[in-house]
């Protein structure tokens, strides 16, 4: 731990304590307690009067990079809004029929008042907030807001001189519509208003203020709102405006500075004697800080004139902003564990603070003493308790962690739950141990009163996570069932998952992951050259072997069994268990019937999310070109013939992926019983990404079929592997016909080129750069350890090589041509088109499908598809239907069966 002392002169004291072993004279790192840098001034009370301590002085305005970082952010989004307006036009003109439908119905009693609230609130907002800010006396946030609403005026001006005189016809259309009050006249395509207002409440920091921020977003909405049901605007001007606003705010605080309102350790020497109190020196803590703890507060440590030394926490706006977007996430995802309010204000943080403080000693346990707090200046507040002189727990040493101190641990949280006390936080940050041994529990901002069972629960598991990842589980779980029972421990075992820890914890478990298995590929790389190196030693060096006999070969594949046997055994012997799932084991061996299934407490998970968002934008894309077709005459006129051969090919594919399957797995299994699993994947696809389901099920099914479980794995890797190389073979081959097929010269296309050229560009910066380089060589090398033996292994039985790789191609092929009997289906011979061309489009949307985190790549393919076909030359009246009719073949009727024939395997036991 550092701390940086300031002498009353305002010198900076450049004397440090030690974290290295031994600094103190013991091994071990100091206490919280700095030699005082002012202790020889205390010897003069008359001169201890003028005594100030104080930080390096702090510039009156800094350039923050994340303002920078925002600038740029605004200024892409700008290019993106402006591209799409330019090249999606029929999207963005469809969009704005639909929001127009939809505003349209709207009540005009609520449109009138919508527009006078919002006209109103748009100008009364921004003078509410700049008179609040001058009785505050920060009247340079008004400067600052005010310079970049005149700026935001002038690019407002410039951009509507652009729209008008100079930007394609698609980002005119995109950005205005006729005016409703002059038909001749068009809407601004930036509201010079909207967007002055946006940056001036930007730079003056409206948005770091929870409540403004709230009505600001309201006032927004609204005004939006009413200018698109009166026809004033169009969706694109609106998104343009705030960004517009929002870039321009932040250029301008990075350009100029924004003022610094961080509290300096004089304005904390001024606060402590507005409180009664006489300092003579303060020194700030430098601490690491978790993943977690970013918005703690500053920490220091002051001498008095007449009394024992303070611990004084300072927490500004800026502080408590951080981990805003995160803790938002939590509070929209997490089932009764979000954290605090979002929109918690300074005074707010320090009310909870202040009264978890209290409760925590009125339940008994050892926590800081809260004895003053205060304001100091607009933002930022502090709170000054007693000195806790200490170690934090991670400082300690694993020796000196004995079990006293692991029961002195739990018994403070047993004084908190007593009172139903959730600590929120009870990392080893958060444990201080003083001299005598005696447990304080702080950092106690985050925590609840009147907390929930759920909460309480969640406690005990991020403690028992907390101290055995420095003692280990066993001694974890003994000493916390002799604190609080058998039955308060087994009862946390449905929070003990990653997502219930805290941030600090998820990465400690993640790191210790990441050494597991790189020690069981180690060891895994290890048998496998000790085998190949015996190998060696046993066979005759004399020996010239011109042609294997039929004892030779089985003494290969004998040595080549040993071998896996061998890489087998070393996997198993290398496998560790986790530390969760240690503790479960611990806790169970006490309580066999404790509960062990993970409580569900994500309401809503990322990968759900994202799959909605691309669901929902397939939908719409293929919704967008599908309202011009006329199906009532499009299936009249239908070749129903193609349409039943388009149901064959896609019947045949689940025999042809049963045949790659088996290819690669020299056991003998159930050809139909595998036919079956392959229609059950059909099912597993809408219920997880496609690259994810099918391998999932493949490897299960195999171990359910009698495969070990390290062979089943080998298979369907071994399959995938080939899978992917026959994909990127067939891709560039059927690219390669498709660029000389209008062409007498074989001269690839230039698509083909500039895909082998960036192959090549990726090669070399892998290559190039060490971090990259060894990444991909570690787990080409984890790949060769498992995966190439199995493939070895193959290749000793030609049959099984023909049937797996016949598969891959028969598989494509299937697919292949059911996209063309479906194209075939609803076009003529003027629109046909070649298979090659067919094979590109299909190829490219399943490997974008493989890509995508959607079940069964939904969004993801139908727009390649869709877009692939209409780009060989396809009308788009034949490939919307076409791709629609293709992947219900594929991917939509066969759920059904695939529904059934999944509960029936696992009736059978086969999954």
């Amino acid at each position: 731990m550092k701390q940086q002392g300031v002498h009353p002169e305002g010198t900076e004291d450049t004397s440090e304590v030690s974290s290295r072993p031994g600094a103190d004279g013991t091994g071990n790192e100091p206490e919280r307690t700095p030699a005082g840098p002012a202790a020889d001034c205390a010897d003069d009370e008359a001169h201890a009067e003028e005594v100030e301590g104080d930080e390096p002085l702090l510039p009156a305005r800094v350039h923050r990079p994340s303002d920078l970082m925002r600038l740029l952010a605004g200024v892409f989004a700008i290019v993106v809004l402006l591209a799409i307006a330019a090249f999606a036009h029929g999207t963005t003109s469809g969009l704005e029929q639909d929001i127009n439908k939809g505003t349209g119905q709207a009540p005009d009693l609520l449109i009138k008042i919508a527009g006078l609230a919002s006209s109103i609130a748009i100008l009364l907002v921004p003078v509410a907030f700049a008179i609040e800010r001058l009785i505050k006396r920060d009247g340079l946030r008004i400067a600052d807001g005010v310079l970049a609403a005149v700026l935001a005026h002038g690019v407002t001006l410039a951009t509507d001189l652009w729209v008008a005189k100079a930007a394609p016809n698609s980002i005119q259309e995109a950005l205005t519509q006729p005016s409703p009050g002059d038909i001749h006249a068009l809407t601004d395509p930036v509201h010079g208003y909207l967007a002055p207002v946006i940056a001036y409440m930007t730079a003056v920091g409206m948005s770091r203020r929870p409540r403004w921020r709230a009505v600001l977003w309201v006032v927004l909405m609204l005004d939006a709102f009413s200018m698109l049901v009166t026809g004033y605007t169009t969706p694109f001007s609106i998104i343009l405006t705030v960004l517009i606003g929002w870039s321009v705010a932040y250029g301008t605080l990075y350009a100029v500075g924004s003022p610094n309102v961080r509290p300096t350790g004089r304005n904390l020497m001024a606060g402590l004697r507005h409180v009664g109190f006489r300092p003579v020196s303060a020194a700030r803590e430098e601490v690491p800080e978790a993943a977690d703890s970013g918005d703690r507060g500053r920490r220091y440590f002051v001498t008095l004139e007449d009394g024992p030394p303070l611990d004084v926490t300072v927490v500004d706006r800026e502080q408590q902003a951080q981990g805003f977007f995160y803790r938002m996430w939590r509070n929209i995802t997490l089932r009764g564990l979000a954290t605090r309010s979002s929109l918690q204000s300074l005074r707010q943080a320090l009310e909870q603070e202040a009264l978890l403080a209290y409760a925590a000693i009125a339940a008994g346990a050892n926590a800081p003493k809260l004895i003053a707090t205060s304001e100091l200046g607009p933002d930022a507040v502090m709170l000054v308790y007693e000195h806790t002189g200490g170690r934090t727990l991670d400082s300690l040493e694993d020796e000196e962690i004995t079990d006293d101190l692991l029961r002195n641990t739990w018994d403070q949280v047993r004084a908190l739950q007593s009172r139903r006390i959730a600590h929120r936080r009870l990392v080893g940050e958060a444990i201080l141990v003083d001299r005598s041994g005696k447990v304080i529990l702080t950092d106690l901002r985050v925590g609840e009163i009147a907390a929930g069972d759920l909460l309480l629960r969640m406690d005990i598991a991020q403690l028992v996570s907390t101290l055995g990842l420095r003692v280990g589980a066993e001694r974890t779980v003994t000493s916390a069932v002799g604190v609080l029972g058998p039955d308060a421990v087994a009862d946390c075992l449905p929070m003990l998952q990653p997502i219930a820890l805290s941030r600090s914890t998820r990465a400690t478990l993640r790191r210790l992951a990441r050494e597991r298995a790189q020690r069981q590929r180690e060891a895994v790389l290890e048998a496998s050259q000790q085998a190949k190196q015996a190998r060696l030693e046993a066979a005759q060096p004399d020996a010239v072997p011109v042609i294997l006999e039929k004892s030779d070969k089985k003494a290969v594949r004998a040595e080549q069994r040993a071998e896996k046997r061998a890489i087998d055994e070393a996997l198993e012997g290398a496998r560790e268990e986790d530390l969760l799932a240690q503790i479960r084991h611990q806790v169970l061996l006490i309580r066999p019937q404790a509960p062990v299934e993970p409580a569900r407490l994500e309401r809503v998970r990322p990968r759900t999310l994202m799959s909605f968002i691309a669901g929902a934008f397939g939908a719409y894309f293929l919704l967008s070109q599908l309202t011009h077709i006329e199906f009532a005459t499009l299936f009249d006129e239908a070749e129903w013939g193609w349409v039943i051969a388009a149901v064959l090919f896609s019947a045949l594919s689940y025999f042809a992926a049963a045949m790659s399957l088996l290819g690669f797995v020299p056991e003998r299994v159930p050809f139909m019983r595998t036919v079956a699993a392959q229609v059950a994947g059909s099912f597993v696809k809408i219920v997880a990404p496609a690259a994810v389901g099918g391998v999932a099920l493949n490897t299960r099914f195999l171990q359910r079929v009698g495969v070990r479980p390290g062979l089943a794995v080998a298979s369907v890797g071994a399959s995938q592997l080939f899978g992917l190389g026959c994909h990127i073979l067939m891709l560039l081959s059927f690219g390669y016909l498709t660029g000389t097929e209008k062409t007498p010269s074989l001269s690839p296309s230039r698509t083909v080129i500039a895909g082998l050229l960036t192959v090549a560009v990726l090669v070399l910066v892998v290559t190039s750069v060490p971090f990259l380089r060894k990444f991909v060589v570690t787990r080409v090398r984890s790949l060769f350890a498992g995966v190439v033996p199995r493939m070895l292994d193959v290749l000793q039985r030609p049959q099984k090589l023909v049937t797996g790789i016949g598969g891959m191609l028969l598989l494509t092929a299937c697919f292949v041509m059911c996209l063309d009997a479906s194209i075939r289906a609803f076009g003529d011979e003027s629109t046909s088109l070649s298979l090659a061309s067919v094979a590109v489009v299909f190829l490219a949307g399943n490997a974008l499908g493989s890509a995508a985190p959607t079940p069964g790549g939904v969004g993801a393919v139908e727009a390649t598809l869709t877009v692939g076909l209409i780009a060989v030359g396809l009308p788009k009246e034949v490939a919307a239907p076409a791709v629609l009719l293709y992947r219900l073949l594929t991917l939509w009727i066969p759920v059904l069966p695939g529904w059934l024939f999944f509960n029936h395997l696992t009736r059978k036991g086969s999954l």
